[in-house]
């Protein structure tokens, strides 16, 4: 049999600088994730609005890791207004090994989900723009 076409999602990681670990972690997760494949539309380092913009404007889903928001706030929550002007659906991850998402992200959220890789990529799957969402049942 020949294998199923994946679709190819193009996602935006929040981010801080290029040494973020909760980013470069995340990144991994998703790059190891059997049966997604994905597009890195993020730019560690190029944070000026303009340039969160161009990031941000190309994508299906925007992923907002809720741990980088305690390490600076202000550039976090213009990611997500970025997101929201630009009508992209969010997906928030909460903090590694934490349940708490502060309040302003998850109101704004199209999901919130843990680390586990299966339950984000179903979010992104059910957020993103192609007809492939199915649930896993585990």
């Amino acid at each position: 049999m020949f294998e199923e076409e994946l679709n190819t999602y193009k996602i935006f990681v929040s981010h801080i600088s290029e040494e973020d670990e909760e980013y470069t972690r995340f990144i991994d997760k998703l790059n190891d994730s059997y049966d997604f494949q994905w597009e890195n539309y993020s730019v560690p380092g190029k944070n000026l609005k303009d340039d969160i913009y161009k990031q941000i404007e190309p994508v299906d889903v925007v992923v907002i890791l809720s741990g980088l928001y305690s390490k600076n706030s202000a550039l976090i929550k213009m990611q997500m207004d970025v997101a929201m002007e630009l009508e992209k659906p969010v997906v928030v991850i909460r903090p590694w090994g934490m349940e708490d998402v502060p309040g302003n992200l998850e109101s704004m959220a199209s999901g919130v989900v843990g680390w586990n890789t299966h339950c984000v990529v179903d979010n992104i799957r059910k957020s993103g723009p192609y007809d492939d969402y199915d649930e896993y049942d585990d």
